[in-house]
């Protein structure tokens, strides 16, 4: 796919022409249901901009996320790889699906209740990158495997293989099973080298279980500010798991799927000999935290990918010199570092320490002011647990809402 844009059609079931731009001359702050009375299968029923949106509320801009999500597809294929993106990011069945229909071999998941969800929607190629544990969260990932057999699981101790084994013995099926690697943030997955081949050969060995490869995440390199240290430190942390790789090939064992990497090291990971597929997720969003990384061009902004997600903000207060305070305090936006940033504007800064209130603070030369009735739009600070806090996306083209999308698996963190 070369066009930086993706058919309305082929994601939003909507029929006709883009409409024009619309602003209304009175902004009405319609309820979410009320929003959802305006939508059917078809798309929205009524011109609605995005500023008559209650708040706050999550917004999704549309023609960023079809860019970024040709971007990404048009990269990996060049060099190579495939994406296998991790949908914890956007906990969001129409997300997956744009994804799977543009390229990606499956998507993966942290938790077996995003799993779940995923699969009630449609979605079969599934790969829960977390070691279910206890015996509640063993059976839950079983029954899903016996439903879909395209469910594969992660493991990484020999305790943990043998109890996977008996339990889908139990059910009489056949488990698929991959080995996850610590790239050496000690976080999961076992050592690699020695005591990886020894567990995959345990599981390669088991009955009702098959090794169907591995898997190893370097999250603390996706990070990493400047883009040569970035790719020396991915590199450095994945040899390991590249020599596991050599290990499992030179013992027989399958390697058709070594998985990792992430959106900072996503033109990266195909150095790492031996990867199959990158486990990207911000990279549909794009948040404060990846645009300070730095890219291959751009040593100090991350330009790679567009700022899709923002969130929608009120103006509650306007009375006090150099400030305003907003709707979106931390129950709205997190508190994670860095703070919230206004979109399209500059000398502002945004913090969301208080839970129900955000404050916006006018620093020098402030390329605007805001007055009480107005709305921010703010790029989010880091977009997983953002995304955790709302129960829906206002899939956004220009000013219109174009789609209302359920965050499905939101607050699914079992």
């Amino acid at each position: 796919m070369s066009s930086g844009k993706i058919s309305r059609r082929r994601f939003l079931q909507n029929s006709g022409t883009a409409a024009a731009l619309w602003m209304p001359h009175r902004v009405n702050g319609y309820t979410q249901q009320e929003l959802l009375s305006f939508f059917d299968e078809e798309g929205m029923r009524r011109e609605i901009s995005k500023w008559e949106l209650d708040t706050p509320c999550l917004c999704l801009d549309l023609d960023a996320l079809e860019a970024n999500l040709v971007h990404m597809q048009e990269t990996i294929t060049r060099n190579g790889i495939a994406s296998r993106p991790h949908a914890k990011t956007h906990k969001c069945p129409t997300l997956a699906k744009m994804q799977l229909q543009t390229g990606s071999i499956g998507i993966c998941t942290a938790k077996v209740s995003e799993a779940e969800v995923m699969f009630q929607h449609g979605i079969k190629p599934i790969m829960m990158t977390t070691t279910n544990v206890t015996p509640t969260k063993i059976k839950r990932a079983m029954g899903l495997r016996e439903a879909n057999p395209e469910f594969i699981q992660a493991t990484d101790s020999a305790q943990n293989a043998r109890l996977l084994s008996e339990a889908a013995s139990s059910l009489g099926i056949t488990a698929d099973v991959v080995i996850d690697i610590d790239p050496g943030g000690h976080r999961t997955g076992i050592s690699p080298g020695k005591p990886a081949l020894e567990l995959a050969q345990l599981v390669d060995q088991l009955p009702a279980l098959r090794l169907r490869g591995l898997l190893c995440y370097d999250g603390g390199s996706q990070h990493v500010k400047g883009f040569s240290t970035r790719r020396q430190q991915t590199l450095e942390r994945m040899l390991a798991a590249t020599e596991t790789f050599d290990l499992f090939n030179k013992n027989g064992l399958t390697t058709e799927i070594f998985s990792g990497g992430g959106t900072g090291s996503y033109n990266i990971d195909h150095e790492t000999r031996g990867l199959t597929d990158v486990q990207v997720g911000s990279y549909v969003f794009m948040d404060a935290q990846y645009m300070d990384i730095g890219g291959l061009n751009n040593d100090t902004q991350y330009t790679d990918f567009d700022p899709a997600l923002t969130i929608l903000t009120t103006v509650l207060n306007d009375q006090y010199p150099g400030r305003c305070t907003t709707d979106a305090g931390a129950k709205a936006c997190t508190v994670n570092r860095p703070w919230a940033r206004v979109k399209g504007e500059t000398g502002l800064s945004y913090s969301s320490g208080s839970d129900e209130f955000g404050t916006l603070r006018y620093e020098d030369y402030p390329s605007r002011t805001y007055r009480v009735g107005e709305k921010i739009e703010l790029i989010v600070s880091h977009c997983d647990p953002v995304v955790n806090l709302y129960d829906t996306l206002y899939a956004v083209r220009g000013e219109r809402v174009e789609a209302i999308w359920p965050i499905a698996a939101r607050g699914m963190s079992v």
